[in-house]
């Protein structure tokens, strides 16, 4: 080997190790303050979580750690408590939900999706939205999206309430998130109209109340078997992808 050559695999080497510690100082940080208030994570399961993480960054370090990775990881490890077996499953789920996170594209198609259903769905709500300072971008939705819903719901309840969201892809529809999202706004719409919420109450009301599963699931069944009843309608054509 050459010595420019030498010099060139030291530098790359240095570079992948740099990048790796900066991704372990962002790790560290969020596993010490992961889901600490849940009964799982007040021992050595801490630990678990911090190894696999580490992990799955050591190995998509192209993609490395970005902050809600440890808050999706999580509940995973409740389930397994298996390392192995949740770094498999964590990987899986990361093929689907990295486009949520800031490089990816789908969070945009879910804010413009939501703007489509509300809109049709609910115009009054929309109409507040548009008025009151105008978050039709929707926004305040990202964490709902970024995290499956894991930090509205109460927490032994977001395993059931993911497996209906993975579910839905197979038997309803690949975009049963957003008539989710739809079922929590929906669920506080007369709260959120009579009080004349703007972005930040609303942000600052679901932030205050934690979401029960079954409710919100079955209003969000409801939902999507009311826009497949009204999706052959030609003036609701926008809709067919979202079935």
């Amino acid at each position: 080997m050459t010595l420019t050559a030498r010099y060139d695999r030291d530098i790359n080497q240095l570079e992948f190790l740099e990048n790796f510690a900066l991704n372990l100082h962002r790790i560290e940080k969020d596993v010490q303050r992961c889901d600490r208030n849940y009964w799982y994570f007040a021992n050595e399961n801490l630990d678990k979580l911090r190894n696999v993480i580490t992990t799955y960054v050591w190995e998509h370090l192209e993609v490395g750690y970005m902050q809600g990775m440890c808050d999706l990881l999580a509940p995973l490890l409740v389930i397994f408590n298996d390392e192995a077996l949740t770094y498999g499953c964590f990987c899986k789920l990361m093929e689907r939900m990295i486009e949520n996170f800031p490089n990816g594209r789908a969070m945009d198609m879910h804010f413009a999706n939501m703007r489509s259903l509300i809109q049709i769905l609910d115009s009054e709500m929309y109409d507040l939205m548009d008025s009151n300072g105008d978050y039709t971008h929707f926004y305040f939705c990202y964490r709902w999206f970024l995290l499956d819903f894991k930090r509205e719901l109460v927490y032994d309840d977001v395993f059931a309430a993911w497996e209906v969201i993975w579910a839905a892809k197979h038997v309803a529809s690949s975009h049963f998130v957003l008539f989710l999202a739809l079922a929590l706004l929906e669920t506080y719409r007369d709260i959120i109209l009579s009080n004349s919420m703007d972005f930040t109450d609303v942000i600052k009301f679901f932030n205050a109340h934690k979401q029960s599963k079954t409710l919100a699931t079955k209003m969000a069944i409801g939902l999507l078997a009311k826009v497949t009843d009204i999706r052959h309608n030609p003036n609701f054509g926008h809709f067919v992808c979202l079935i």
